[in-house]
């Protein structure tokens, strides 16, 4: 091994403790913001500050990974489920708007609009934030939707990263806009959002 490689402690005794570290870092944040001390978070979380530091070099690095983690609880399982069902052939329109409907379940909630905020507010001191953002945000998903609308033969997309953004735009970006001001969007209008932005989005490329 060498001088500059880190070594991150395995095993499951660890494993709880950087599931107890990263849980008390997202609640420590979200209450007192990014000044918040790694002090502060290894109390919550009921262990060393260098045990924190063991499994995480940095504040920033705890950050990014809070990042991570909670994006994953959030939208992972909709990933999963999106996959399965383009892979077992399912409706796309049905999948489109089950995909979309996880992400609104995902993003719109306190802790995660005001994760987002965080992140804003951080950006630009340390940009890795967004990136951590958008690669497990709804990034994630581009690779398989495009791939699954490219090989449907009643859609023409010949620009697939403006499409997929026209997507966004139509289900799920109005629920990001109104929730960081702290408003909701209620579930019959959602509903109705997500069922005609997919219509119109099928519609436009349509063939």
């Amino acid at each position: 091994m060498s001088a500059t490689t880190k070594h991150i402690p395995s095993g499951e005794r660890a494993a709880r403790k950087r599931t107890a570290i990263l849980r008390a870092a997202r609640e420590v944040f979200l209450d007192s913001g990014f000044g918040a001390g790694i002090d502060q978070i290894a109390a919550e979380a009921g262990v060393s500050k260098v045990t924190v530091y063991n499994h995480f070099g940095s504040k920033e690095e705890l950050f990014i990974e809070v990042v991570r983690d909670s994006l994953e609880q959030a939208l992972g399982e909709t990933l999963r489920v999106m996959r399965e069902d383009l892979r077992g052939g399912d409706d796309i329109r049905e999948v489109l708007v089950r995909t979309a409907r996880g992400w609104v379940r995902g993003l719109v909630n306190r802790d995660i609009s005001a994760l987002r905020a965080l992140i804003i507010a951080e950006s630009r001191r340390f940009p890795e934030l967004g990136r951590a953002w958008r690669e497990r945000g709804p990034d994630r998903f581009a690779g398989p939707l495009a791939q699954a609308l490219n090989q449907r033969n009643d859609l023409r997309i010949p620009n697939m990263d403006l499409a997929l953004v026209q997507f966004y735009a139509l289900v799920l970006y109005p629920h990001i806009v109104h929730s960081a001001y702290g408003d909701t969007l209620d579930e019959d209008f959602t509903d109705e959002l997500i069922t005609t932005g997919v219509d119109m989005f099928l519609s436009y490329y349509r063939a």
